[in-house]
This record gives C-alpha cells, structure tokens and sequence, in this order.
C-alpha cells in the first residue's frame, strides 16, 4: 500500500540535489510524498530564492524563506529588506528557519536572538507560520515566543530533539510538533518518548532533507522519500497504524501551512 506522505521540512533546493534533484523528487513521489516543504538553509537571500524558484516549477512544493540560526551573525538590514520581500511571495507559506541553536553557537547568542526575535514579528506581521530551529536552548526558545507572541503563534518546532518534559511548553504556544529521521535512531528514545506527548492534531513529520538521513542509512545524504521511513518507525512508537500517521501528519500539514 502507497503511503498518502507530506516532507513538511526539506532542502531540495539546495546545490547538494543539483545532479539528481528530479530523479529525487520523482523516488520521493513514487514512494507516496505529496507534498514538499522547501525551506531556505543558508545565510543569504540566494537560498530562498532557490526555494522560491523550485516551488515556482513544481506545483507539489512550497517555500519557506528565513535565515538559519547558525548564520544569525549576517543578518544585515539590506539583507533583512531582501528575505521580508520575498515573504510575499505567493510561494511561500511559512517563515524559516530561524530560532535558536546553542550547541554549536556559529553566531554569537545576542545575534540568534535578535535575528529570531524579528522573524517571529515578521512571521505575525504576514500571517505566516514559524518555522523554528532550537537545540540546546528549550527554554529560551519558548520564552521568547512569549514575550513576542503572548496569544500563541502558528508554527512549528522542527526537528524536535528535545525529550518529553519539553513537549508541552511548546504546544502550549499553539505549536505543532515535528520528527525527522533522529526518532529512528536507536538512541534517541527520549526524542520517541516526546513523540508520545504529541496530540496527533500536532504532529508532524519531515526528513530535513540531505541531512539526518533515518536508521539504516544514518550518514548518507537523506532525502524526501526517507519521510516513509520516520513515518513507519514513528507510528510503531506511539502505537498507532502506519496508515493512520501518514494521513494525519499530511492532514497536519496541509492545514498548517494552507495548502
């Protein structure tokens, strides 16, 4: 049976899909993926004109145009004017990723939280979804969201990697949930242990796309047909038929992101 599958966060837009970036859709296509979420993964505006352009030519994608944590620090205002300008375009649906990252602080910390501070009121100012990067920083991620957003704010923590007990702050905020190929690993039974705090209203999934390819391919280049791969091992965790988290992670999406 072909799985009914939505990547809700992938880069393949970027130079690493540039020899087989059709032959890539078309594996994720045949394996059930109908839906792709393009999200801009570098440190200037070429990277979401490249999500952009690729959502312009593929009627199954769409974009997400931010700058990434990890490159906070170049976050100038020419080029702040380029990314809000293409916020507008009507291929993109969602703001990102932006947030926080303090593990391998690649941008001074004052610099994540400014950058992430002025997405999340650019994300409100055009009605966008957030979609939000956080590692090793749960608790000033959500408080930020907080002070910038005290109603609650659409969105998404992406790439949730975080355990159980930091589940429930982050749907507090109104925010969905979402699982990429590290709840395949075997040694990331808090990350399914979070899982399971998730409403399936809330759930989501994705590959992130070359990166964190899922067990048993872990170290290669990942891709989006991988997604029915987090899939299978995610509904074993939370118990639940394969069939059913494939429709309503893909319901999730579609709805989140209004496609």
């Amino acid at each position: 049976m072909t799985l009914d599958l939505f990547d809700s966060h992938c880069h393949v837009a970027e130079p690493e899909f540039d020899e087989d970036r059709d032959e890539v859709l078309a594996r994720a296509r045949a394996t059930g993926v109908r839906g792709f979420l393009v999200v801009a993964a570098g440190g200037d505006s070429e990277t979401s004109r490249r999500a952009i352009s690729l959502a312009e030519r593929e009627s199954d994608c769409r974009a997400v145009v931010g700058i990434h944590p990890h490159h906070a620090a170049g976050l100038d205002e020419a080029l702040w004017r380029e990314v809000a300008e293409l916020s507008l375009r009507p291929e993109v649906v969602a703001i990102g990723e932006t947030g926080l990252d303090f593990h391998y602080d690649f941008s001074p910390r004052d610099r994540q939280r400014d950058a992430f501070r002025r997405f999340v009121v650019l994300a409100r100012e055009r009605e966008r979804p957030l979609v939000i990067h956080s590692r090793n920083a749960a608790s000033e991620t959500a408080a930020i969201l907080r002070e910038e957003a005290p109603g609650g704010i659409e969105g998404v923590m992406h790439c949730f990697t975080y355990g159980p007990e930091d589940v429930q702050p982050f749907l507090d905020l109104g925010l969905h949930v979402s699982f990429s190929g590290i709840v395949t690993f075997r040694n990331a039974a808090d990350v399914r242990a979070a899982a399971r705090r998730v409403p399936l209203d809330r759930l989501l999934v994705e590959t992130d796309s070359p990166y964190l390819a899922p067990e048993p391919r872990r170290g290669g280049r990942n891709e989006p047909a991988r997604v029915a791969d987090v899939v299978r091992v995610l509904a074993g965790a939370l118990e639940r038929p394969v069939e059913e988290i494939a429709a309503v992670t893909t319901a999730n999406a579609r709805r989140l992101f209004r496609i």
